[in-house]
């Protein structure tokens, strides 16, 4: 499919979700509503990636890192601005857990009809989704737009682009991509998400600071793709993922020796943040270099990312339920770390494998008319 045809109606689908799931009144249609969601900003997030590898080739390391900043942005934007929101419905005045148990239960009791929308009671929640819905919207006739004015002479000169450069190891290196980014976007995601509850547990920290270090990841890991889209044009992706790699190794192992000290913990957590922020724009235009990504290649080391994103956490909170006085986060933080950069220079080997055995051929035939010139 076009890929702006296929961005626009993934949008309209994401708009569609942002406007019905406020009125959901059955948990089991809330579950189809998210989960169409869900496969909607799945499209958005592959094909994003493929969109700039299409557009820029090998020279869209500047784009693909700026595209994963504005997720970054979104994530670190959405929390403050739902706090916001929220904030100003909630904290007129105090409550205790047990003053809303008859508010919560006047509500279930009046709602017993069996249909399967109703307007909610808050309607800050309905303006909130709306105006995030209506957001979207706007972007999806953008996409409609492009897909309009796209020529055909632009997909023709795209496609033939794309069959110059084939590595002779092609499947092999997005198989070894799809375990990199499984065990990177897992921990990236395991740190982000368990944080809070690892400092507050075994740490002892205060909500409010457990909020503070969680912020500071996500904020560190925001800035340094900020930075990246400059530091992309002066570095080649691989030497950004080797810093990357190194960063990461160092940071998450000081999290293992010295996550009961405060000042370390808050300084290696923003390390790791940030070294964490380039290594996936980074591998996908580092991978462009050696061959040339097609939708179902991107979609298939996209998708081990994903299973990453969604598998690690999972097995993590079935440990951390048998083995509660460990620090099984950062365990796995730690190995995922060594992974990743253990996996990177196998998969440089791999790629440059026949580029070093082309190049032995010239310097062979370099050598054979030197000596023999006739």
């Amino acid at each position: 499919m076009n890929h702006f045809l296929l961005l626009g109606v993934s949008m309209l689908a994401t708009t569609a979700g942002f406007y019905l799931i406020p009125f959901c009144k059955k948990a089991v249609f809330l579950i189809v509503m998210m989960s169409v969601f869900g496969a909607s900003v799945s499209v958005v997030d592959t094909g994003g990636n493929v969109l700039i590898l299409d557009l820029w080739g090998d020279k869209g390391a500047p784009h693909m890192q700026a595209l994963h900043f504005s997720f970054a942005l979104g994530a670190s934007l959405a929390p403050l601005l739902a706090k916001l929101v929220w904030g100003t419905t909630t904290s007129t005045q105090n409550h205790t857990e047990t003053d809303f148990v008859p508010l919560v239960l006047n509500r279930s009791s009046g709602a017993t009809s069996d249909s399967l929308f109703a307007v909610p009671e808050d309607m800050t929640l309905l303006w909130t989704y709306a105006s995030v819905g209506t957001y979207v919207l706007v972007v999806s006739v953008f996409l409609f737009g492009l897909f309009c004015k796209k020529s055909s002479r632009q997909k023709k000169s795209t496609a033939s682009g794309q069959e110059a450069r084939r590595a002779k190891y092609h499947w092999a290196l997005l198989f070894l991509l799809f375990l990199f980014f499984f065990f990177y976007v897992g921990a990236e995601v395991t740190y982000g998400s368990y944080i809070f509850s690892f400092a507050t547990t075994h740490v002892g920290m205060e909500e409010s600071e457990a909020a503070g270090l969680n912020s500071v990841f996500w904020g560190t890991f925001a800035a340094c793709r900020g930075l990246a889209i400059i530091f992309a044009t002066l570095l080649q992706p691989g030497t950004m993922i080797v810093l990357s790699n190194i960063g990461s190794l160092v940071s998450s192992f000081f999290l293992v020796l010295f996550h009961k000290t405060p000042l370390c913990l808050w300084i290696a957590t923003s390390v790791y943040g940030a070294s964490m922020a380039v290594t996936f724009p980074s591998g996908v235009s580092w991978i462009e270099q050696y061959t040339t990504l097609t939708g179902k290649s991107t979609a298939f080391f996209v998708f081990g990312a994903a299973l990453g994103e969604m598998a690690i956490p999972a097995v993590i909170g079935i440990l951390e339920g048998h083995y509660p006085d460990l620090p099984i986060v950062l365990y796995i933080c730690f190995a995922s770390a060594i992974f990743t950069a253990v996996l990177f220079p196998v998969m440089y080997k791999l790629a440059t494998l026949p580029l070093d055995h082309h190049l032995k051929g010239r310097r062979k035939v370099k050598t054979r008319e030197l000596c023999f010139p006739n």
